[in-house]
């Protein structure tokens, strides 16, 4: 994560590096993972997106093997949405509050046009993950995509929100 640099005339400053993983294909993907994406891409289609016409849907693997699904519900009160991981992860906090999260799995598509490139949550999404992965005390595996193109992973939350805000500043 942080690494120190150099103290230059009473400036320190530091680097803050990430790991990915890249997988060209969903084939190139582990078996249990191309299972969790179809169902993201399965939920994806199902999403209520009539103002924005881009769809997203989420699947997490809990710690017993059940999949939880999500995809983006809008609303004409734009603030009054939600989004495809946030409705993932609050069903599996409502429905089985005991269970680890180990993987998510997350997909968009454009009505417009092909989106080709891995799209990573949006910083609200990023926040509430977070908070999941430190109530469990276990990092989530994160995969996502665009609808066709690379599958990016990062091994935890914390790798896409490495500053991120938490209990112990209350």
């Amino acid at each position: 994560m942080a690494i120190p640099t150099t103290n230059i005339n009473g400036l320190k400053k530091q680097k803050i590096e990430i790991e990915l993983e890249v997988f060209e294909a969903l084939s190139k993907l582990p078996k249990d993972i191309q299972e969790l994406m179809n169902k993201a891409q399965q939920a994806r289609e199902n999403a209520y997106a009539p103002y924005s016409h881009f769809r997203v849907g989420a699947a997490l693997r809990l710690t017993s093997g059940k999949i939880v699904t999500g995809n983006n519900q809008e609303n004409a009160a734009f603030p009054s949405g939600l989004c495809a991981e946030r409705v993932a992860i609050f069903n599996a906090g409502a429905n089985f509050p005991n269970e680890t999260i180990t993987d998510l799995a997350i997909t968009v598509r454009a009505e417009s046009h092909e989106v080709a490139e891995a799209i990573a949550p949006c910083g609200a999404c990023r926040q509430s993950l977070a908070e999941y992965e430190q109530k469990q005390k276990t990092p989530i595996a994160i995969y996502f995509m665009g609808e066709t193109g690379d599958i990016i992973k990062v091994a935890s939350v914390m790798d896409l929100l490495p500053l991120g805000f938490d209990a112990k500043y209350l």
